[in-house]
């Protein structure tokens, strides 16, 4: 035994000498902290065949140190020249507790500290795995890079791509070519996109599909909050399903709620109606369907070749749930009032708005419009302070001074009721103070009026009118070359123009008639036009381009 511990002692120094010599690095690199030191192999090689060659082979338990950095691996080669090692098998580097990266093959610079690993890739943070069959990691700036596709993992969400990029320090991941976000909700396909691992937050950087199933978000810029629902989407971002879609330059929206606010150049459009909305600024419920329309909204009701606009301060649009069974033309609803109660705060959102209705389950459309209301179709044109029309009836309803024009005639009253058929002017009701006025092509104005008047249309033109309680009539009277010889002013309890393509034709008198014919050259100038007499053609649009005129 004593004579066999020399050889023992002098083999072990040599061992840890050679240990210490092939880790020794030139001053400069020892200097910066860049030296890779050996911690620990089962087995070392020293390969030190000339001058441009100093290597040791670490096979079995590898671990090597640099700085905070920890090196783990099956066995390695380390250039102590080059101060680079080539690592093999279940490869493990612990960036300072915070990153640690897998894989079967690693190469990795000392000096630049740049890893590049192969085979079976995987980098985690403890919140989100990204995995990927080659990946360069720059441990100085803490980013890894991948080109030849990948995935990252985040909770439920799985990402994808062609190239990826991540930031350890700041959380993110740059995803470019071919991006795909798969959630239990929806997937988003986009070519750019820039995701934060800790905030769950995906913002786009190029044009950007997100599907759920039901519906469809298209934009090019934004942001979406994966982990609240919250989006923030711009550059004419659409949001679509089977009934409806809305378009703005910008719009943030909670895809939890539904609740949405849209602004610049906001067109919403209900397809199952054939309604459009143009608006500055809307407020939407992608659940409930409803739009806020406000900074000069425009809805337009699309019809065969004559579509209605109608324009105010603040436009409605809303669902409700009808059960009323077969009510569907306005003959079978024309005594009735609106099927559903609006209740709008001061604030005027969406959130203040609140439908009570105990009739049927069947989907219905309101609109109402607010203050200074103006409408126009080619045959048909109208003024008020408010207005709603339902889907159901098909009636739209004028309150507060309201007025309308169908050609040369004129309709005023408290309150109208404008029933349509086929999308066209069928019958008009109007409530207390009823006015009617036809102009004749020579600026003669027949009148009736009465606290209620019933009218219907034909082709657009006045058909017939009568007028129901102290009612009173100014009737120019033509013969049969439709010269005029006179005027008749006349009183009874019920009054009725008939008309043929808008002219007058004749006029009937019930119960109670009391009346006075004047011959055409004495008419006194204060019989010519009954009490409240009031002509408004400069209310009256002429155009669609004329409804934000006044």
């Amino acid at each position: 035994m004593m004579r066999r511990c020399p050889g023992i002692l002098i083999l072990s120094f040599l061992l840890l000498s050679a240990t210490a010599w092939s880790q020794q690095p030139t001053r400069s690199m020892a200097d910066t902290g860049k030296i890779v030191r050996i911690l620990k192999a089962d087995k070392l090689v020293f390969d030190r065949r000339d001058s441009l060659t100093d290597k040791v082979i670490l096979v079995g338990h590898v671990e090597m140190q640099q700085g905070k950095t920890l090196f783990y691996c099956d066995s390695a080669i380390k250039d102590n020249i080059t101060n680079q090692v080539e690592a093999f098998g279940n490869i493990h580097i612990n960036d300072a507790d915070s990153v640690h990266t897998y894989s079967q093959y690693l190469r990795f610079d000392g000096n630049s500290r740049i890893a590049r690993l192969q085979k079976k890739v995987r980098l985690t943070d403890g919140k989100a795995d990204l995995t990927t069959n080659e990946l360069e990691y720059d441990l100085n700036a803490k980013i890894g890079t991948y080109i030849n596709g990948g995935k990252v993992v985040n909770k439920n969400s799985v990402l994808t791509s062609q190239e990826g990029y991540y930031y350890a320090d700041t959380r993110e991941v740059y995803f470019k070519d071919k991006v795909r976000l798969t959630d239990p909700e929806y997937t988003m396909a986009t070519d750019t996109l820039l995701y934060n691992i800790d905030q769950e937050l995906a913002t786009f950087l190029a044009a950007t599909t997100i599907n759920d199933g039901k519906s469809t978000i298209r934009t090019r810029s934004g942001y979406y909050d994966l982990k609240n629902g919250n989006a923030s989407f711009g550059n004419r971002p659409v949001i679509e399903d089977s009934t409806q879609q809305i378009i703005a330059e910008k719009i943030n929206y909670d895809k939890k709620s539904g609740a949405g606010l849209a602004e610049g150049n906001v067109i919403y459009r209900d397809t199952a109606q054939g309604a459009t909305i143009l608006a500055g600024l809307a407020e939407f419920n992608s659940n409930t369907k409803q739009v806020l329309a406000t900074r000069k909204p425009l809805l337009i009701l699309k019809q065969n070749k004559d579509s209605i606009y109608i324009t105010g301060d603040t436009l409605l649009s809303l669902t409700v749930v009808d059960t009323v069974q077969g009510a569907t033309d306005s003959a079978a609803v024309k005594d009735s009032v609106n099927p559903a109660v609006i209740a709008l705060s001061k604030t005027d959102t969406i959130q203040s708005v609140t439908v009570m209705d105990t009739r049927k389950t069947d989907t219905i459309r309101l609109f109402h419009a607010f203050r200074h209301v103006r409408i126009f179709s080619d045959s048909l044109q109208g003024v008020c302070d408010s207005l709603s029309y339902s889907s159901l009836d098909s009636v739209f309803r004028f309150f507060r001074d309201p007025v309308l024009w169908a050609k040369d005639s004129q309709v005023s009253g408290d309150t109208i009721y404008l029933f349509t058929k086929n999308k066209k002017a069928d019958q008009v009701f109007v409530f207390e103070n009823g006015f009617s006025i036809n102009r004749t092509p020579e600026s003669y104005f027949n009148q009736i009026k009465g606290n209620r008047l019933n009218g219907y249309f034909k082709d657009g033109n006045i058909d017939y009118m009568r007028a129901k309680g102290n009612a009173e009539s100014v009737y120019y009277l033509q013969d049969s070359d439709s010269a005029y010889i006179g005027m008749n002013y006349a009183r009874a309890d019920a009054i009725s123009m008939y008309f043929v393509e808008k002219d007058l034709k004749k006029v009937t008198w019930v119960n109670g008639v009391e009346g006075t014919t004047y011959p055409f050259r004495q008419i006194p100038e204060d019989k010519k036009q009954l009490r409240n007499f009031n002509w408004q053609e400069s209310r009256r649009p002429k155009t669609r381009f004329e409804l934000f005129g006044q």
